[in-house]
């Protein structure tokens, strides 16, 4: 895995750009702090532009007074991948593996009266 996987705020950058397929930095940054629900500094924000269009992964153009971002193939390929390395992770692992809240890690079930056709596993497919 590339080390632009490691930071989430790149990752969601390059998500929001695949949906929408080019935005201008303003409206880029907007609907990142929109899902934040938080101010982003501008500065740190556009920092993580650059570094993924030095890395290749984002395409800038300027149209007027404004720069454009587009994920590149080398982007589009490098978030395919890690969006099938996770959904591994949630739909392929096994269920039982994953641990509920609460949850000791004894396989035990002492005490537990319930009849949850679901075994008491977290449903995360919803």
């Amino acid at each position: 895995m590339t080390k632009w996987l490691h930071s989430g705020r790149r990752r969601d950058l390059c998500a929001l750009l695949y949906d929408a397929g080019e935005l201008r930095a303003q409206s880029l940054k907007s609907r990142l702090e929109s899902h934040y629900d938080e101010r982003i500094d501008p500065r740190s924000f556009y920092a993580t532009l650059t570094s993924l269009v030095e890395s290749g992964f984002l395409d800038r153009r300027t149209e007027g007074l404004a720069d454009v971002y587009a994920l590149t193939d080398a982007g589009e390929r490098a978030l395919l991948d890690h969006y099938a390395w996770l959904s591994d992770r949630i739909d392929g692992g096994s269920p039982d593996d994953l641990p509920v809240d609460g949850d000791d890690g004894d396989d035990g079930d002492a005490g537990d009266d319930s009849d949850d056709s679901d075994g008491g596993r977290p449903n995360l497919k919803d």
